[in-house]
């Protein structure tokens, strides 16, 4: 087995299931979404796309295009939270929570892409 394969998958994965996590629950409620899960797939996230910056390949550049997708939405939803939690008068709203969380929703289907792309390139494997 490929040590180093093998960790870029775990970071595929947890970045996905992070972000999955993140998102379950009433688009509009604050309570169902908790901001540390937010920033752990934020940082799952990046982990993963610096993993991505050495491939070389076709596939290697649409894995990087995805995670660079997915980080950006990540990172204008914790951007939305901390102004509306720590600049805004009004506090979290029910409209800014749905705006973030549709942005994770986003930010979910980059990592779906990603995941299939690599389970199709690791069938597609010959030894």
């Amino acid at each position: 087995m490929n040590r180093e394969k093998i960790v870029f998958a775990f970071f595929i994965m947890l970045a996905l299931t992070l972000n999955f996590g993140f998102f379950l629950g009433d688009i509009d409620q604050p309570e169902h979404h908790s901001v540390y899960e937010l920033y752990a797939a934020i940082i799952v996230s990046l982990i993963a796309t610096v993993m991505k910056l050495g491939d070389r390949t076709h596939v290697g550049a649409v894995l990087l295009a995805t995670s660079l997708v997915a980080d950006l939405q990540l990172i204008i939803a914790a951007i939305i939270w901390g102004a509306m939690t720590h600049l805004s008068d009004t506090g979290m709203t029910p409209h800014a929570m749905a705006s973030i969380v549709s942005l994770s929703a986003g930010a979910l289907l980059a990592n779906i892409t990603s995941v299939v792309l690599l389970i199709v390139e690791t069938m597609t494997v010959r030894h």
